[in-house]
Protein backbone atom coordinates (compact mmCIF):
# COMPACT_ATOMS: atom_id res chain seq x y z
CA UNK A 1 0.00 0.00 0.00
CA UNK A 2 2.80 2.44 0.84
CA UNK A 3 4.12 2.23 -2.72
CA UNK A 4 0.75 3.16 -4.22
CA UNK A 5 -0.35 6.67 -4.98
CA UNK A 6 -2.07 8.42 -2.12
CA UNK A 7 -5.83 8.85 -2.74
CA UNK A 8 -6.74 12.49 -3.38
CA UNK A 9 -8.66 14.48 -0.77
CA UNK A 10 -12.34 14.65 -1.67
CA UNK A 11 -11.79 12.18 -4.51
CA UNK A 12 -15.28 10.77 -4.05
CA UNK A 13 -16.91 13.95 -5.55
CA UNK A 14 -17.15 15.48 -2.09
CA UNK A 15 -15.18 18.54 -1.08
CA UNK A 16 -12.03 17.63 0.88
CA UNK A 17 -11.99 18.28 4.62
CA UNK A 18 -9.28 19.99 6.62
CA UNK A 19 -8.20 16.59 7.95
CA UNK A 20 -7.74 15.22 4.43
CA UNK A 21 -5.61 18.24 3.55
CA UNK A 22 -3.44 17.57 6.58
CA UNK A 23 -2.98 13.96 5.49
CA UNK A 24 -1.77 15.12 2.08
CA UNK A 25 0.77 17.35 3.79
CA UNK A 26 2.24 14.72 6.13
CA UNK A 27 1.80 11.58 4.02
CA UNK A 28 5.41 11.27 2.83
CA UNK A 29 6.71 11.51 6.40
CA UNK A 30 4.48 8.72 7.74
CA UNK A 31 5.68 5.18 8.45
CA UNK A 32 4.45 2.38 6.19
CA UNK A 33 1.80 1.30 8.70
CA UNK A 34 0.64 4.91 9.16
CA UNK A 35 0.43 5.30 5.38
CA UNK A 36 -1.90 2.29 5.23
CA UNK A 37 -4.07 3.90 7.89
CA UNK A 38 -4.00 7.17 5.92
CA UNK A 39 -4.95 5.42 2.67
CA UNK A 40 -7.82 3.61 4.40
CA UNK A 41 -8.98 6.90 5.91
CA UNK A 42 -8.98 8.72 2.56
CA UNK A 43 -10.94 5.89 0.92
CA UNK A 44 -13.52 5.66 3.73
CA UNK A 45 -13.96 9.21 5.02
CA UNK A 46 -17.75 9.13 5.21
CA UNK A 47 -17.79 6.06 7.51
CA UNK A 48 -14.59 6.25 9.53
CA UNK A 49 -15.98 8.29 12.42
CA UNK A 50 -18.68 5.66 13.09
CA UNK A 51 -16.30 2.71 13.60
CA UNK A 52 -14.22 1.79 16.66
CA UNK A 53 -10.45 1.78 16.41
CA UNK A 54 -10.32 -2.02 16.57
CA UNK A 55 -12.48 -2.29 13.46
CA UNK A 56 -10.49 0.38 11.62
CA UNK A 57 -7.27 -1.43 12.48
CA UNK A 58 -8.66 -4.78 11.31
CA UNK A 59 -10.04 -3.42 8.01
CA UNK A 60 -6.87 -1.44 7.20
CA UNK A 61 -4.52 -4.29 8.13
CA UNK A 62 -2.49 -2.37 10.72
CA UNK A 63 -2.40 -2.17 14.50
CA UNK A 64 -4.40 0.12 16.77
CA UNK A 65 -1.10 1.71 17.79
CA UNK A 66 -0.44 2.67 14.15
CA UNK A 67 -3.82 4.40 14.05
CA UNK A 68 -3.03 6.35 17.20
CA UNK A 69 0.33 7.43 15.75
CA UNK A 70 -1.45 8.41 12.52
CA UNK A 71 -3.89 10.60 14.48
CA UNK A 72 -1.05 12.27 16.39
CA UNK A 73 0.81 12.99 13.13
CA UNK A 74 -2.23 15.06 12.14
CA UNK A 75 -2.12 17.02 15.39
CA UNK A 76 -4.83 15.16 17.31
CA UNK A 77 -4.46 13.51 20.70
CA UNK A 78 -6.07 10.34 19.40
CA UNK A 79 -8.85 8.84 17.29
CA UNK A 80 -11.65 10.27 19.44
CA UNK A 81 -10.55 13.86 18.82
CA UNK A 82 -10.01 13.17 15.11
CA UNK A 83 -13.50 11.70 14.76
CA UNK A 84 -15.10 14.66 16.52
CA UNK A 85 -13.34 17.11 14.20
CA UNK A 86 -14.21 15.03 11.14
CA UNK A 87 -17.86 14.77 12.10
CA UNK A 88 -18.12 18.54 12.60
CA UNK A 89 -16.50 19.26 9.24
CA UNK A 90 -18.69 16.84 7.30
CA UNK A 91 -21.82 18.09 9.05
CA UNK A 92 -20.99 21.74 8.37
CA UNK A 93 -20.21 21.21 4.68
CA UNK A 94 -22.88 18.59 3.91
CA UNK A 95 -25.12 19.64 1.05
CA UNK A 96 -22.76 22.28 -0.33
CA UNK A 97 -22.22 22.14 -4.07
CA UNK A 98 -18.73 21.01 -4.99
CA UNK A 99 -17.62 23.28 -7.83
CA UNK A 100 -13.93 22.90 -7.05
CA UNK A 101 -12.97 20.03 -9.30
CA UNK A 102 -9.24 20.12 -9.96
CA UNK A 103 -8.15 20.08 -13.59
CA UNK A 104 -4.72 19.98 -15.20
CA UNK A 105 -3.81 23.66 -15.43
CA UNK A 106 -1.68 23.70 -18.60
CA UNK A 107 -2.28 21.41 -21.58
CA UNK A 108 -1.42 21.49 -25.27
CA UNK A 109 -3.65 23.76 -27.37
CA UNK A 110 -5.15 20.78 -29.21
CA UNK A 111 -6.08 19.16 -25.87
CA UNK A 112 -7.71 22.15 -24.25
CA UNK A 113 -9.99 24.99 -25.39
CA UNK A 114 -9.64 28.51 -24.01
CA UNK A 115 -13.03 28.09 -22.32
CA UNK A 116 -11.87 24.92 -20.58
CA UNK A 117 -8.57 26.54 -19.65
CA UNK A 118 -10.40 29.46 -17.99
CA UNK A 119 -12.58 27.00 -16.06
CA UNK A 120 -9.53 25.00 -14.97
CA UNK A 121 -7.62 28.02 -13.70
CA UNK A 122 -10.71 29.36 -11.96
CA UNK A 123 -11.50 26.09 -10.21
CA UNK A 124 -7.92 25.54 -9.10
CA UNK A 125 -7.76 29.08 -7.73
CA UNK A 126 -11.06 28.70 -5.89
CA UNK A 127 -9.92 25.40 -4.42
CA UNK A 128 -6.65 26.95 -3.25
CA UNK A 129 -8.50 29.80 -1.53
CA UNK A 130 -11.03 27.54 0.17
CA UNK A 131 -8.50 24.93 1.30
CA UNK A 132 -6.14 27.59 2.65
CA UNK A 133 -8.97 29.21 4.61
CA UNK A 134 -9.63 25.80 6.18
CA UNK A 135 -5.97 25.27 7.10
CA UNK A 136 -5.36 28.69 8.66
CA UNK A 137 -5.53 28.26 12.42
CA UNK A 138 -7.10 31.37 14.04
CA UNK A 139 -4.94 31.06 17.16
CA UNK A 140 -1.75 30.92 15.07
CA UNK A 141 -2.86 33.90 12.97
CA UNK A 142 -3.59 35.90 16.14
CA UNK A 143 -0.23 34.99 17.66
CA UNK A 144 1.63 35.89 14.45
CA UNK A 145 -0.18 39.24 14.25
CA UNK A 146 0.75 40.09 17.85
CA UNK A 147 4.38 39.14 17.20
CA UNK A 148 4.47 41.46 14.20
CA UNK A 149 2.93 44.37 16.08
CA UNK A 150 5.31 43.96 19.01
CA UNK A 151 8.45 43.55 16.89
CA UNK A 152 11.08 46.23 16.52
CA UNK A 153 11.20 45.36 12.81
CA UNK A 154 9.58 42.80 10.50
CA UNK A 155 11.93 41.08 8.06
CA UNK A 156 10.37 39.14 5.21
CA UNK A 157 12.04 36.40 3.16
CA UNK A 158 11.07 34.35 0.11
CA UNK A 159 12.36 33.12 -3.22
CA UNK A 160 10.77 32.94 -6.67
CA UNK A 161 6.97 33.20 -6.64
CA UNK A 162 7.05 33.39 -2.84
CA UNK A 163 9.12 36.56 -3.17
CA UNK A 164 6.17 38.19 -4.96
CA UNK A 165 4.01 37.33 -1.97
CA UNK A 166 6.65 38.65 0.41
CA UNK A 167 6.77 41.93 -1.51
CA UNK A 168 2.97 42.23 -1.25
CA UNK A 169 3.04 41.68 2.52
CA UNK A 170 5.84 44.22 2.85
CA UNK A 171 3.88 46.89 0.97
CA UNK A 172 0.81 46.28 3.12
CA UNK A 173 2.74 46.59 6.38
CA UNK A 174 4.49 49.72 5.12
CA UNK A 175 1.11 51.32 4.57
CA UNK A 176 0.36 51.04 8.30
CA UNK A 177 3.79 52.47 9.18
CA UNK A 178 5.51 49.36 10.50
CA UNK A 179 9.28 49.01 10.23
CA UNK A 180 9.39 46.27 7.58
CA UNK A 181 12.13 45.10 5.23
CA UNK A 182 12.06 43.04 2.07
CA UNK A 183 14.21 42.85 -1.02
CA UNK A 184 13.98 40.27 -3.79
CA UNK A 185 17.74 39.72 -4.11
CA UNK A 186 18.88 36.85 -1.89
CA UNK A 187 22.22 38.44 -1.03
CA UNK A 188 20.39 41.49 0.32
CA UNK A 189 18.08 39.18 2.29
CA UNK A 190 21.15 37.54 3.80
CA UNK A 191 22.46 40.96 4.80
CA UNK A 192 19.41 42.08 6.74
CA UNK A 193 18.94 38.57 8.14
CA UNK A 194 22.44 38.64 9.63
CA UNK A 195 21.59 41.78 11.60
CA UNK A 196 18.37 40.51 13.17
CA UNK A 197 17.86 40.52 16.94
CA UNK A 198 15.45 38.77 19.32
CA UNK A 199 13.36 41.97 19.21
CA UNK A 200 12.68 41.53 15.48
CA UNK A 201 10.49 38.95 13.75
CA UNK A 202 11.23 36.98 10.58
CA UNK A 203 8.48 35.97 8.15
CA UNK A 204 9.72 33.20 5.81
CA UNK A 205 7.52 32.21 2.87
CA UNK A 206 8.04 28.94 0.99
CA UNK A 207 5.36 26.63 -0.37
CA UNK A 208 7.53 23.54 -0.08
CA UNK A 209 9.21 24.60 3.15
CA UNK A 210 12.37 23.08 1.70
CA UNK A 211 13.86 25.90 -0.39
CA UNK A 212 17.58 25.96 0.43
CA UNK A 213 17.81 29.75 0.61
CA UNK A 214 14.87 29.90 3.03
CA UNK A 215 16.39 27.22 5.23
CA UNK A 216 19.64 29.21 5.29
CA UNK A 217 17.67 32.24 6.48
CA UNK A 218 15.97 30.03 9.08
CA UNK A 219 19.35 28.96 10.45
CA UNK A 220 20.47 32.59 10.70
CA UNK A 221 17.24 33.58 12.46
CA UNK A 222 17.67 30.76 14.97
CA UNK A 223 21.27 31.82 15.64
CA UNK A 224 20.10 35.40 16.19
CA UNK A 225 17.30 34.30 18.51
CA UNK A 226 14.75 35.91 16.21
CA UNK A 227 11.18 34.54 16.32
CA UNK A 228 10.18 32.99 12.98
CA UNK A 229 6.74 32.95 11.37
CA UNK A 230 6.60 30.49 8.46
CA UNK A 231 4.07 30.26 5.64
CA UNK A 232 4.25 26.82 4.00
CA UNK A 233 2.11 23.99 2.73
CA UNK A 234 0.87 21.83 5.60
CA UNK A 235 3.34 19.15 6.60
CA UNK A 236 6.53 18.39 8.47
CA UNK A 237 8.85 20.45 6.28
CA UNK A 238 12.17 21.68 7.73
CA UNK A 239 10.90 25.25 7.63
CA UNK A 240 7.68 24.48 9.48
CA UNK A 241 9.47 22.36 12.07
CA UNK A 242 12.11 25.03 12.67
CA UNK A 243 9.76 28.02 13.00
CA UNK A 244 8.00 29.35 16.09
CA UNK A 245 4.61 30.01 14.46
CA UNK A 246 3.33 28.05 11.48
CA UNK A 247 0.79 29.37 8.97
CA UNK A 248 -0.31 26.97 6.26
CA UNK A 249 -1.54 27.35 2.69
CA UNK A 250 -2.84 24.75 0.26
CA UNK A 251 -3.05 24.56 -3.52
CA UNK A 252 -4.21 21.87 -5.98
CA UNK A 253 -1.45 22.29 -8.55
CA UNK A 254 -1.05 19.03 -10.41
CA UNK A 255 2.34 19.56 -12.05
CA UNK A 256 5.43 21.80 -11.73
CA UNK A 257 4.63 23.40 -15.09
CA UNK A 258 1.79 25.31 -13.43
CA UNK A 259 4.30 28.09 -12.59
CA UNK A 260 3.06 28.42 -8.99
CA UNK A 261 -0.32 29.86 -9.98
CA UNK A 262 -2.71 28.53 -7.36
CA UNK A 263 0.00 28.30 -4.69
CA UNK A 264 0.70 32.02 -5.13
CA UNK A 265 -3.01 32.80 -4.78
CA UNK A 266 -3.17 30.61 -1.66
CA UNK A 267 -0.20 32.45 -0.15
CA UNK A 268 -1.76 35.81 -1.04
CA UNK A 269 -4.88 34.85 0.87
CA UNK A 270 -2.78 33.87 3.88
CA UNK A 271 -0.85 37.17 3.96
CA UNK A 272 -4.09 39.14 3.46
CA UNK A 273 -5.53 37.35 6.49
CA UNK A 274 -2.34 38.03 8.45
CA UNK A 275 -2.35 41.72 7.50
CA UNK A 276 -6.02 42.05 8.45
CA UNK A 277 -5.29 40.41 11.80
CA UNK A 278 -2.48 42.91 12.44
CA UNK A 279 -4.71 45.83 11.43
CA UNK A 280 -7.61 44.81 13.68
CA UNK A 281 -5.35 44.59 16.75
CA UNK A 282 -4.40 48.26 16.37
CA UNK A 283 -7.46 49.52 14.54
CA UNK A 284 -7.37 53.24 15.37
CA UNK A 285 -3.69 53.61 14.45
CA UNK A 286 -4.20 51.51 11.32
CA UNK A 287 -7.13 53.61 10.14
CA UNK A 288 -5.10 56.79 10.64
CA UNK A 289 -2.02 55.57 8.79
CA UNK A 290 -4.05 54.09 5.93
CA UNK A 291 -5.79 57.43 5.47
CA UNK A 292 -2.40 59.19 5.36
CA UNK A 293 -1.16 56.65 2.80
CA UNK A 294 -4.23 57.24 0.66
CA UNK A 295 -3.79 61.02 0.79
CA UNK A 296 -0.13 60.75 -0.19
CA UNK A 297 -1.03 59.05 -3.49
CA UNK A 298 -4.26 60.90 -4.27
CA UNK A 299 -2.52 63.59 -6.37
CA UNK A 300 -1.19 60.86 -8.68
CA UNK A 301 -4.67 59.68 -9.68
CA UNK A 302 -6.88 61.01 -12.45
CA UNK A 303 -9.67 63.18 -11.10
CA UNK A 304 -12.79 61.14 -10.49
CA UNK A 305 -10.95 57.78 -10.42
CA UNK A 306 -11.03 55.39 -7.46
Amino acid sequence: MDTERMPAAGADTREGTNIELRIQGVYDSLSNAEKRAAAYFLNNVENVFSKPISQLASESGVSKVAWVRFCKALGFSGLKELKKSLFNEIYQTKGKEDSHIVFPDILKAEQDSIDQMILSVRNNSLRAVQDTAMLLDPASVELAARKILAAKSVRIFGMGASALVGEDLCSKLLRIDLDVRFFVDFHVQLTYAANMTPEDVAVIISTSGRTKECLEILDIANQCGTPVISLTAFGKSPLALGSDIQLYSSSPEVAPRSAAMSSRIAQMLAVDVLFSAVARLDYDQTASTLEKSLKSTRSHKEEGSD
